[in-house]
């Protein structure tokens, strides 16, 4: 292998692909980043994980042909304080040397013999605007649990309906759903997938700023992939296999009455509540004609208490939730104002997003937030 190349996109396609290797592999060969110089003048950069497997191809002056295996984590923090000069690269008896301006380092080989087979991306099935992926997939992560032992909870179920596309998450407190387009290669297809949640939001995140995200999805098989493609980048995650709950019924059909709060200002709010009260504890809000009244911290060392304008349609009530819950919804959320809907201080109320001056809500994300009980509820 010899090849002369950019620094700037050698170390950003370098340090995306090393994203993929875990901190703590379970063979020390998932440690590798393999490099592959290609007759055609591109350099295949790659990394493979038994979930989650990533490749990035970049342009590259290849001299000579050649297929290596290195560190990804070194190779990732050599390049990346290596000076800003194009880079040479050449397999020298058995080490791969870099040179960067002044700057040289020798690497040690491992053997990519025993790196396993990379799993072949799946049929193309769809295209989606990367932001509307991104922004998609950053309001539901959070509503994913955290529990490894419930394999089905920490994944996203994506329903794919034609053009139509949602993404569900709960962890049984809550539960987030959005709504999204998008343009499917065959219109009658429809499928239920399950993605990691943590897997699928470093996904979105790294595609969802380079334009459009090429979709490929593989049989419905406990060893399917999905895969995720963008300007040269590709990431091939493995799904889960599982019946997701049939959650979308948790929201109700009706409610009892709703109020419309400036969203930053309740954000700030809870946040300066958070400050003054115990982890979790929970936050109450008491929504009268013309404002809501948001109190914390009863029996704690300390309280809070403050007043924000807010308009009610329906009787008064008084509904409490955990602080972190609500937060994650506020910050999920996009508009300006949002509006809470409610049956009763003991059920579910529903988070959905509402712009001034418009009489309805915007129904393409919700989040459904469990109560939480206090004395005298």
């Amino acid at each position: 292998m010899k090849l002369h190349v950019d620094h700037d996109v050698f170390a950003d396609a370098v340090s995306w692909v090393a994203r993929t290797i875990p901190a703590h592999p379970a063979s020390v060969i998932f440690s590798g980043l393999r490099l592959i110089a290609r007759q055609d003048g591109t350099l295949l950069l790659s990394a493979y994980d038994p979930d989650l497997t990533s490749h990035a191809t970049i342009e590259a002056d290849v001299d000579q042909e050649g297929e290596v295996l290195v560190y990804g984590h070194l190779l990732s923090e050599w390049i990346r304080t290596a000076p800003h000069q194009d880079v040479d690269i050449e397999d020298v008896n058995g080490r791969l040397q870099l040179t960067c301006g002044s700057a040289k380092v020798s690497m040690h080989l491992m053997p990519i013999e025993q790196l396993p087979e990379f799993p072949d991306m799946p049929q193309k099935t769809g295209t989606i605007e990367g932001a509307e992926l991104q922004q998609a997939v950053s309001q539901v992560v959070s509503a994913a649990s955290n529990d490894d032992t419930l394999p089905l909870l920490v994944s996203v179920s994506i329903e794919i309906d034609g053009d139509h596309l949602s993404l569900l998450a709960t962890d049984r407190y809550r539960l987030a759903l959005r709504e999204v387009q998008w343009t499917p290669e065959d219109p009658s297809y429809k499928n239920r997938i399950l993605i990691r949640a943590s897997r699928l939001s470093d996904i979105a995140k790294s595609l969802g700023s380079v334009g459009d995200v090429e979709v490929f999805i593989g049989d419905n098989s406990a060893t399917g992939y999905v895969g995720f493609c963008s300007a040269g980048r590709q990431s091939l995650v493995h799904r889960i296999d599982g019946d997701y709950p049939q959650v979308r019924s948790l929201f109700p059909s009706s409610v009892a009455g709703h109020a419309i709060i400036n969203r930053r200002d309740l954000l700030d709010a809870l946040k300066r509540a958070r400050v003054v009260v115990q982890k979790n504890s929970a936050v109450s809000l008491k929504f009268s004609d013309g404002q809501v009244q948001l109190f914390a911290g009863q029996g704690d060392t300390a309280q809070t208490e403050e007043f924000l304008p807010a308009a009610l349609v329906g009787d008064p009530l008084t509904i409490a939730f955990n602080p972190t819950y609500l937060q994650d919804g506020l910050q999920a959320l996009t508009t300006d104002s949002l509006r809470l809907s409610f049956t009763s201080p003991v059920k579910p109320a529903v988070l959905t997003g509402q712009q001034e001056g418009e009489d309805d809500d915007r129904e393409d994300f919700k989040l459904l937030v469990m109560p939480i009980r206090t004395y005298g509820a």
